[in-house]
């Protein structure tokens, strides 16, 4: 597939370069030159695209800023053709085992034995056969089916008349064994080629080309690691970063990785930045940050969203690095064009709202105190508590009835009473229901969830176990003073609750919102969320708080009649991610008509659950959480999105571009549905279609009433759980063995 069929099959991105240009030349920036930072295509679109493959640079074109640098590794061929290839050894980034398999050799690369593939064996048109590849594992190999030859710098410009070229040469010693010289070709490259900078980790190849280039050509040492030495000096980087001095008399800028300015700790958590950004300004070196990627571990200061670790390098009111070299340069060029020095004391509460997913609980362990004020401080418009009863009658907050999902329940004296209730769930747990509150409060601390859990992404691990859990009385206490538009209320199992537990949760809740004044605090309103229309239509009697109906099935559209049933007791629908954006093996598949369905009906949209983890996104939102929030607000039109990461959405609300209708630019395009699959042009490596969703009908929404509170007592329960609560739970609970090793595991 050539950049044609990008472009092509992703029409949607038009390019509108004004929007982005106008933004940057309006903010003062902390580069030596006071410009905007430059942003640097390693390898093109790599994080998606096999890397300096033909639709990995096209696509920049697309989805960036249109000032982006391409960047080329170059590697020398036997023929003395400079192609561009991510690594020295081809069989890591080609499929030139299967063309060429007797062709395996080992040399001495820097002094290090290295067996491999290697260009300067093959002549450029022995290459001809040659595919580029995925060279990182955990990303989809689906593309390599399209075949991709390898480029020569030559080809780069002129496919694509980039800004500029960024050209980083190495191993000129090593080629110089094959009778290839880099510098020479470097040289000879660049009378034909404009070629805008040249980088190399080596001092005397940088220092010969000081004369050789054209003066608008930028020099730029590249630092490895701090313990590994320099060929030319034999000092270490790490020691030759003190003597910038020196580097200026080579070269006019320096290229680090990014942990030479923001070190993490052993696990992995952020240390003080360094002052090497400013020692290279007050040097007159400009300095670019190298290694980000959105799908690379991060430190769990970033919450998992890349576009907040692009900002704290270029927008955290100190320093700016005058670059970044990036796999996803489409997050950078939101940072830079919409996102930096945002006025972050705007509170406004419109579209799309925020609504936490059990407080900010990417953050801390869901519903926990410190969980509710991260969300609150992170400008979620409403928080929201789902409502549990522990068997004395009190009413908590907590994600599930089940204490195995937040709580250190599994290695507790309370293991044992593990049960399997149906008409909950179908696998063994130990419920709030089967625990007083002081046996809670007293003996079990909560857990942070981790939903990417298999991908061994842990939500801040230094705070597993921390904050306090919150009765609903708390949670109404909290919500007082605070700057929201409202709360949430999610109940479920009320029908259950009512018939073997003897408790009614609408009463109850009613009873506690009355108490804490929410019935006369007009400047804070009440949703109540439910999977059970039954639920709902017993607020919709006794109360007028804004109902929510949650669809807690993958459906691609509703029936009138089912519309009709659900407008009876709600005004608002909550549906999953993937019944706006069905996706198969992480690619999404097309739209639905289900949110557009919904709005014409009369009724507000919200979608859950939204999360930073790339893990958890298609890959069509390039692993990054602002484009997928993007997606659902400007491609969807949501009107609501419910966040395990508050913080994320606020910003999105805040940024520069939202409301420059077709003057934004192309990188705030939202991705369209289905776009990313059809470039994949050999239809067998596409990922399987999906079996037709379902409807929703009104079958799924009708319930009967709710059955009234089995009467267990003359005094019956309160909200405080000042009385006993004596429950039928005995007669429903399947007893099953259950081993520690499954509380453990239960627990990860």
């Amino acid at each position: 597939m050539r950049a044609g069929h990008v472009c092509s099959a992703l029409a949607s991105l038009v390019l509108l370069w004004l929007g982005v240009a106008a933004a940057q030349t309006t903010t003062s920036w902390k580069t030596l030159s006071g410009k905007a930072p430059t942003i640097l295509a390693k390898g093109g679109f790599s994080g998606l695209f096999p890397d300096s493959s033909e639709d990995a640079y096209g696509f920049v074109q697309i989805a960036s800023s249109p000032d982006t640098i391409l960047y080329c590794d170059v590697r020398l061929t036997k023929d003395g053709v400079g192609i561009c290839l991510p690594d020295i050894k081809m069989d890591i980034c080609t499929n030139i085992k299967s063309i060429y398999p007797q062709d395996q050799k080992s040399y001495l690369v820097n002094g290090v034995p290295t067996s491999g593939w290697f260009s300067m064996d093959y002549n450029n048109t022995d290459l001809d056969q040659v595919s580029l590849m995925q060279s990182i594992s955990s990303r989809s190999p689906r593309f390599d089916s399209n075949f991709y030859p390898p480029l020569a710098v030559e080809d780069v410009q002129a496919k694509f008349r980039p800004r500029g070229i960024w050209l980083n040469a190495q191993h000129d010693r090593f080629y110089s064994q094959f009778n290839l010289s880099m510098r020479n070709y470097i040289i000879s490259v660049s009378k034909r080629v404009v070629v805008n900078y040249i980088s190399s980790p080596e001092v005397s190849f940088l220092t010969s080309l000081r004369e050789r280039v054209s003066k608008k050509t930028k020099l730029v040492f590249r630092y490895l690691e701090e313990s590994t030495l320099e060929p030319s000096t034999n000092q270490t980087y790490g020691s030759m970063l003190k003597n910038l001095t020196f580097v200026k008399t080579f070269a006019s800028g320096i290229l680090v990785p990014k942990s030479y300015i923001w070190p993490t700790s052993t696990d992995n958590y952020l240390q003080p930045h360094t002052s090497v950004v400013d020692d290279a300004h007050k040097a007159g070196l400009e300095i670019y940050a190298a290694d980000f990627a959105n799908d690379f571990m991060l430190s769990y200061n970033y919450s998992y969203d890349p576009l907040a670790e692009y900002l704290s390098f270029i927008d955290n009111g100190v320093f700016s690095v005058d670059g970044v070299l990036t796999d996803f340069p489409i997050t950078p060029s939101e940072a830079i064009g919409c996102f930096a020095n945002l006025n972050k004391s705007n509170t406004d509460n419109g579209k799309p709202l925020i609504i936490s997913h059990n407080g900010a609980s990417g953050d801390y362990p869901p519903c926990t105190d410190l969980a509710y004020r991260k969300a609150v401080d992170d400008g979620a418009d409403v928080i929201d508590c789902p409502v549990q009863v522990t068997k004395d009658g009190v009413l908590v907050c907590m994600s599930s009835a089940n204490l195995m999902n937040d709580t250190t329940i599994a290695i507790s004296q309370f293991a044992s009473q593990t049960a399997v209730i149906k008409d909950i769930q179908s696998a063994p747990g130990v419920f709030t229901f089967n625990l007083t509150w002081d046996d809670i409060v007293k003996n079990l601390r909560p857990i942070i969830s981790t939903p990417s859990y298999t991908f061994r992404m842990d939500r801040n691990p230094r705070y597993r176990n921390a904050g306090k859990f919150m009765r609903l009385s708390d949670f109404l206490d909290f919500t007082k003073d605070k700057d929201l538009s409202g709360i949430m209320i999610s109940i479920e199992h009320a029908a259950f609750v009512a018939e073997e537990l003897g408790f009614d949760m609408v009463d109850t809740v009613i009873k506690a919102l009355g108490d804490a004044g929410y019935n006369n605090r007009p400047a804070q309103k009440v949703m109540i969320q439910s999977t059970n229309s039954s639920v709902l239509e017993k607020f919709k009697q006794q109360t007028k708080y804004d109902l929510v109906y949650m669809i807690n099935e993958e459906v691609r559209d509703a029936t009138p009649s089912s519309l009709t049933d659900i407008k009876k007791f709600a005004s608002a629908v909550s549906v999953d991610t993937s019944s706006v954006f069905p996706e198969s093996h992480y690619f999404t598949m097309y739209k639905t008509n289900l949110v557009q369905t919904l709005q014409t009906a009369g009724l507000s949209v919200y979608v859950y659950t939204l999360m930073n983890e790339f893990a958890s996104q298609p890959y069509d939102f390039f692993a990054d959480a602002t484009a997928q929030i993007n997606a659902y607000v400007k491609g969807a039109g949501v009107d609501g999105l419910i966040t395990d990461f508050p913080a994320t959405a606020r910003r999105y609300k805040l940024n520069n571009c939202l409301n420059m209708g077709n003057n934004a630019p192309s990188f705030m395009a939202p991705a369209r549905a289905g776009d990313l699959l059809e470039t994949i042009t050999y239809k067998p490596a596409q990922p399987p279609a999906l079996a037709p969703m379902p409807l929703l009908r009104d079958s799924d929404v009708a319930e009967p009433p709710l059955p009234p509170a089995r009467s267990n007592s003359s005094t019956a329960p309160t909200h405080s759980g000042a009385t006993g609560m004596h429950t039928h739970a005995t007669h429903i609970l399947v007893l099953a063995t259950v081993t520690m090793l499954f509380a453990r595991c239960s627990l990860a």
